[in-house]
């Protein structure tokens, strides 16, 4: 069991490192995180930057702290209650029918779905698994193999939009399709 929590927080790692670095790689795109974060309108406007730098802060150290094994559960434990909390907030503007975007990793802005509440769930189970107790050390082989699984499961989370905008682009519309004519 040890190997599946060492993969679950390289998992969260990874996940929070590139969403903290997609909303704060400069002014631009922590602004633009700030104007979705208004957009929301789940906070007062006028708190809406301290919350965007607040959200994006708290995914840093969460980051760090699922990182570095010395700190015990608590990288896990923030990572899940941020995830618990993105999750509601997608739950809210959806019921609100608010057509929200967010660019949760920097890179695109698509409106709040089905799929970030996937996503998140998914995030949510890697969080509770990284908190199972784990008794007895790891092998260095065998957790450099788990730390692998666990990069290798955050590179669809973190581009899990653009992986669905590829799929929908590349479908055929009704209108492209012709019969041909005998």
């Amino acid at each position: 069991m040890v190997y599946v929590v060492i993969a679950c927080r390289a998992l969260l790692a990874l996940v929070f490192l590139a969403s903290a670095a997609g909303k704060l790689r400069g002014r631009d795109a922590l602004a633009g995180f700030t104007a979705e974060v208004r957009a929301w309108r789940l906070v007062p406007a006028r708190a809406s930057g301290a919350v965007a730098a607040g959200v994006a802060g708290a995914e840093a150290v969460a980051a760090v702290l699922s990182a570095l094994p010395v700190a015990g559960q608590s990288g896990p434990v923030l990572a899940g209650l941020l995830v618990a909390v993105f999750t509601t907030g997608i739950v809210i503007t959806r019921a609100r029918g608010t057509t929200a975007r967010c660019s949760c990793f920097g890179r695109t802005a698509v409106p709040l779905g089905r799929r970030h509440l996937v996503r998140n769930g998914f995030l949510l189970a890697a969080a509770g698994l990284a908190l199972l107790p784990v008794t007895g050390p790891a092998g260095l082989p065998a957790a450099v193999v788990a730390v692998g699984a666990g990069a290798a499961a955050a590179l669809p989370v973190v581009t899990l939009d653009e992986i669905v905008g590829l799929f929908a682009s590349s479908a055929p519309s009704s209108s492209s399709t012709h019969t041909p004519r005998s």
